[in-house]
């Protein structure tokens, strides 16, 4: 009699709290089993975890009180806040100072600029447009005089026109114009000599007809007018020569002023660079330095080797600190090195034992079956021989005799199999899972047959691992996926698995009775059953094997609790390495 394919997996909610059938003997075994691989697995309950075991291990930290902190002195006295922020509270001022000064002196030579070209510039090409203008009228009126072109009559219009548009535009500019009213005053006199010369002369002149000559005495009289013009018109030149001279002088003037205002605030500029240099090198840049060879020549492994840095206080704290750290390490380090002696010796007995438990685990597998295919054979052989003498409930009792040795060896064969997980390998860096599929339907081809059972396996990829281990592994889902079938309906079991970053995730689902997920992480652990033996065999370490099996390859497995959308059955999922290879085939899902 073959044992069917191994099982953990309590396929309903049935719950063996309530199970009548129970085995008391495999009850204790359950108990006893499933609390080892708890402890295994999340650790004995009332151990400390996390932050707690941690703190266990190095202790509690370490405060340095106040008292150990060595008396301040020279530099240690003063903070690096302090120091810095003086520094720049007094290279800040200084240096609002220099770019105030320097902003005002490039505001005064804009303005004095302005003034220039903007304005006195502007106003003197007027001044000339002006006497221009009036010089056009004199001789447009004598031309119409001597011709009587009315040509010449529209042409001294323009010309008063162009004399009054210069003398306001003049005006204009000069209006506001540090001693721009004395240049008015002037402008004003050739304006009112300009307009008397043009009531006594021009304009009568013009309202006449022309082509004749004009009269001397009337002549004499315009002559007189015309030269009171320009004689007002000369002073009227020197004043504004004066005063762009003036605002030349000013704009060099200030020109000066504003580069030297940079050039100090510059000057300021890298002054405070410059000191801010010397003061970050000598509060930061030295004593880290010296810090640092301190700390290197520890590291190094000159543990002996005391930190004494002098600078700003909290420079100085950071090597006491160091150095008390540095102390703890060797206080550490002598501890250790006694643990590690300790731990030596440990290791040594527990490589016997080992030795000591690998022995009695080929004699469990070796000398223990046989006595129990001793105890089997000859109960065959009693009940075939003495059968007939024999009354039912003899037989029955040689039954269970038989059965139950036949249970204890495939007990202590599957028990076996799960200590050799990790310890006995022979691991490949690429494994074809297509071969292995392949391999495993093989050898449940009877068992497909019988129950009418049918695999479908998707592109599966190559992975690094131990050929015989995942062998065992897709043996196990795949022949519990058969066995926990329902009794309505031929198993069907989808096996694929789909690229998910640097691992492969696989999936084995299945239309059997299904796992309720409360289950979900129970059904993992060794000698754990939810059915009794008489409805389902098996040793209940399937899955349990099949958990050690995906972890010791890199991976983990567990039960896909996602509603299927009331179709009946199992899913169960795992990932594997992908490995440097890379296998990119895509798998349906």
């Amino acid at each position: 009699m073959t044992p069917g394919p191994e099982e953990t997996t309590p396929r309903t909610a049935h719950d063996p709290a309530g199970d009548a059938t129970r085995d008391p003997a495999r009850d204790a075994a359950g108990e006893t089993a499933g609390e080892t691989a708890g402890d295994a697995a999340g650790g004995r309950a009332g151990e400390p975890t996390g932050e707690a075991a941690l703190t266990e291990i190095i202790g509690p930290p370490v405060v340095m009180p106040a008292a150990g902190l060595p008396e301040p002195r020279g530099m240690s006295r003063l903070r690096l806040v302090q120091i810095y922020r003086w520094g720049s509270i007094i290279l800040g001022l200084l240096l609002l100072v220099s770019f105030a000064q320097a902003g005002s002196a490039l505001y005064g030579n804009n303005q004095a600029r302005n003034t220039l070209i903007d304005r006195i510039d502007p106003a003197t090409l007027e001044q000339f447009r002006l006497s221009s203008a009036i010089a056009a009228q004199d001789m447009a009126i004598r031309d119409y005089a001597s011709t009587g072109r009315p040509a010449h009559v529209l042409d001294y219009r323009a010309a008063v026109a162009q004399e009054r548009a210069a003398a306001a535009k003049m005006r204009r500019l000069l209006s506001g114009v540090a001693r721009g009213a004395t240049v008015t005053d002037m402008l004003d006199r050739v304006s009112a000599d300009a307009a008397a010369w043009r009531t006594g002369f021009a304009d009568p002149l013009a309202a006449t007809p022309g082509g004749r000559a004009i009269e001397r005495a009337r002549d004499e009289e315009a002559r007189r007018l015309f030269s009171t013009i320009r004689n007002d018109i000369a002073p009227l030149q020197r004043s504004i020569t004066t005063l762009h001279g003036e605002a030349a002088a000013k704009l060099r003037s200030r020109a000066s002023t504003a580069l030297w205002s940079a050039v100090v605030a510059l000057g300021l500029v890298v002054l405070a660079a410059l000191a801010l240099t010397l003061v970050f090198r000598r509060t930061v840049l030295t004593p880290m330095s010296l810090l640092g060879g301190q700390v290197r020549a520890v590291a190094l492994g000159d543990f002996a080797h005391p930190l004494d840095v002098r600078g700003p206080a909290e420079i100085d704290e950071l090597a006491v600190i160091i150095d008390g750290m540095r102390r703890r390490i060797l206080d550490e380090w002598r501890a250790t090195t006694e643990a590690t002696r300790r731990l030596d010796a440990q290791a040594g007995e527990l490589r016997r034992s080992n030795a000591e438990l690998e022995q009695f685990a080929y004699v469990a597998s070796h000398d223990l079956q046989e006595p129990l295919r001793k105890v089997a054979s000859f109960c065959q052989m009693i009940e075939r021989r003495y059968g007939d003498q024999l009354d039912e409930r003899g037989r029955q009792y040689i039954a269970f005799a038989v059965d139950g040795a036949k249970r204890m060896q495939a007990l202590i064969n599957d028990l076996l199999g799960f200590s050799r997980v990790g310890r006995i390998t022979r691991t490949e860096d690429s494994v074809d899972l297509n071969a292995i599929a392949r391999q495993v339907l093989d050898d449940l081809g009877t068992l497909a047959e019988e129950t009418g059972a049918e695999v479908e396996v998707g592109d599966l990829p190559s992975v690094p691992g131990d050929p015989a281990q995942l062998a065992r592994l897709f043996q196990n889902l795949i022949g519990n996926a058969v066995k926990f079938r329902r009794p309505d309906e031929p198993p069907r079991v989808t096996i694929d698995a789909r690229r998910s970053g640097a691992e492969w995730e696989f999936r084995c689902a299945d239309n059997g009775i299904g796992i309720e997920p409360r289950y979900a992480d129970r059904i993992f652990l060794i000698f754990q059953r939810l059915h009794p033996r008489e409805e389902y065999t098996g040793t209940g370490i399937g899955l349990a094997l099949c958990k050690k099996i995906v972890e010791f390859h890199g991976g983990r497995i567990w039960l896909d609790t996602r509603d299927r959308g009331g179709s009946p059955g199992t899913t169960f999922r795992w990932t594997l390495p992908a490995g440097d290879h890379d296998d990119q085939r895509p798998a349906p899902h």
